[in-house]
């Protein structure tokens, strides 16, 4: 593990069992267009891994690699307390998540085909009302917060909250972006100083806001993650693009986005500027494609300086 740092950061989101399962075909060769209306698809799996996962649960191990120790808010069933222990060895806070006797942890099945395209089926786990608000109202100024893929209307209990305590955001919608209504949308981003996103939940955030145009309206900035392309950043219509750190090898890119959000956090904290901070999320996300799972990757501080410069030819310190 890397240095610690000193510095109050607020997690929110899934915390989850993932049931991967590795498909040696594409996709693609089996979804056909026309028949989008009619589907029914199964596919036959080579691999199949458990391990602990969800949003909220990757984002933290990582960072705790990088040397911070963030809270945790979230949700989870009896069946959580072994994971729990291992966050916590980590330096991990996880004294705000909520244990929900007689409930099962969110679960996520991914089925991952051999272009690294993904399929997902995600079972929340235990829907409390009340907890976010509560949670959230808790908090005392925190230097950092990201609410990440959850249940939706505990994602928009948690920016409710930030909002009436003035706390700025990093608002990630991820998989659960398709659940939000325009309006929903808007809520959601008010409050937010920065939104992230793969190509593919920006591009849908866009087409149900209005376009671009209106992102670039209502947020100070915009983090799009494009897998091997890299990403790219949008400040006041300005795109700048950010190289992907090479992998040596593509064992598994589930949790990758996680690693990233990490990364930019540290850097972030660090008070690095955005490309900065979006440079050290590709070197940690390639950490986590090099890996089976999402938290079974390790690095030293200088593994990944080292690494750094090898990508973007510049030193850093973290």
């Amino acid at each position: 593990m890397l240095g610690k740092q000193n510095k109050s950061v607020i997690i929110s989101g899934s915390l989850a069992y993932d049931l991967i399962m590795d498909f040696p075909g594409l996709f693609k060769d089996y979804i056909l267009p026309d028949q989008i209306h009619n589907l029914s698809v199964s596919f036959y799996t080579e691999k199949l891994r458990q391990g602990d996962g969800g949003t909220a649960g990757n984002i933290a191990y990582n960072l705790s690699l990088l040397g911070v120790k963030p809270t945790i808010l979230g949700v989870a069933g009896l069946d959580f307390l072994p994971y729990r222990d291992r966050l916590k060895s980590y330096g991990v806070n996880t004294s705000k998540i909520k244990i929900v006797s007689g409930a099962k942890t969110a679960t996520a099945h991914i089925i991952t085909d051999k272009a690294d395209n993904q399929i997902a089926a995600f079972y929340p786990g235990p829907l409390p009302t009340n907890y976010a608000n509560q949670v959230a109202a808790s908090l005392v100024n925190p230097d950092l917060v990201i609410v990440s893929p959850d249940d939706k209307n505990r994602m928009l209990s948690y920016v409710d909250a930030y909002r009436l305590k003035g706390i700025k955001y990093i608002f990630d919608p991820g998989q659960a972006v398709i659940a939000f209504s325009k309006t929903e949308l808007r809520r959601a981003l008010s409050g937010a100083k920065l939104l992230i996103g793969n190509d593919y939940e920006i591009s849908l955030i866009s087409r149900v806001l209005g376009g671009v145009s209106i992102l670039n309206k209502l947020l100070p900035a915009v983090i799009i993650t494009k897998g091997r392309q890299g990403s790219e950043i949008i400040i006041a219509k300005k795109k700048i693009k950010i190289g992907a750190a090479v992998s040596k090898n593509d064992v598994d890119p589930t949790g990758a986005g996680d690693a990233y959000r990490a990364g930019l956090i540290k850097g972030l904290l660090l008070g690095y500027d955005i490309e900065i901070c979006a440079r050290l999320g590709s070197v940690a996300a390639v950490y986590a494609v090099e890996k089976h799972g999402t938290q079974s990757h390790r690095y030293t501080s200088n593994n990944f300086e080292r690494r750094y410069l090898a990508t973007y030819q510049e030193k850093i310190k973290i």
